[in-house]
């Protein structure tokens, strides 16, 4: 059975939200093992706010890293078919030769930081032409001014919002952080992952 995407429940918590939101995308309910879950909230929330309390400043790069690696560890001991890689600094990008566009070509997806008035993690599920489809777990009711950022309800297992990909590469809502401060993590479910000879088919 397919999940339905979670939206965060706090102020703070669209890095685990997302992270787990990835696993759900990549994953049937019933191949997901409960230490996941258990791993995601552990290690993230990990940032103190001004006030000294724990989570109160989200998720720190860090950590997303640290589950990436766990991530990837849980994989190769066989637990579950996942994989995971982290990419920093300027080779996040949307580049046709990148490592991000070939992710959500090869039917992966990533969690990728983002501006939304303070920097917010959002699981990124596909791209067509220049859109990119993805999944936004803060809660919006209610339609951006801009007509070019897409709110979409009909397909709550993937994706609530589609934006042309210059919007990542600007300085607005959704924009990626300055190359040098830019993070994503890049995750597969192995028996679903494309060829490069597939990917070909999949982008016509």
């Amino acid at each position: 059975m397919d999940n339905p995407l979670r939206y965060q429940m706090t102020e703070y918590d669209c890095g685990p939200t997302s992270m787990l939101n990835a696993v759900s995308y990549l994953f049937r309910r019933e191949e997901i093992p409960p230490e996941i879950i258990r791993s995601v909230t552990s290690y993230c929330l990990d940032c103190f706010g001004p006030d000294g309390t724990c989570g109160k400043c989200g998720t720190s790069c860090m950590a997303m890293m640290f589950l990436s690696s766990w991530l990837s560890g849980f994989g190769q001991a066989g637990h579950l078919p996942v994989s995971s890689q982290y990419l920093s600094g300027q080779e996040v990008n949307f580049s046709q030769n990148g490592r991000l566009l070939d992710t959500l070509c090869r039917r992966g997806a990533a969690v990728v930081r983002v501006d939304l008035e303070g920097w917010h993690y959002v699981l990124l599920t596909d791209v067509r032409g220049d859109m990119v489809y993805f999944f936004d777990p803060y809660y919006r009711p209610s339609p951006f001014d801009d007509p070019a950022l897409q709110m979409d309800e009909a397909h709550p297992a993937s994706y609530n919002r589609i934006v042309p990909v210059r919007y990542f590469e600007g300085t607005g809502v959704y924009a990626l952080p300055p190359p040098e401060e830019r993070e994503a993590v890049l995750l597969f479910n192995e028996n679903t992952k494309l060829t490069e000879e597939k990917t070909v088919e999949y982008m016509i």
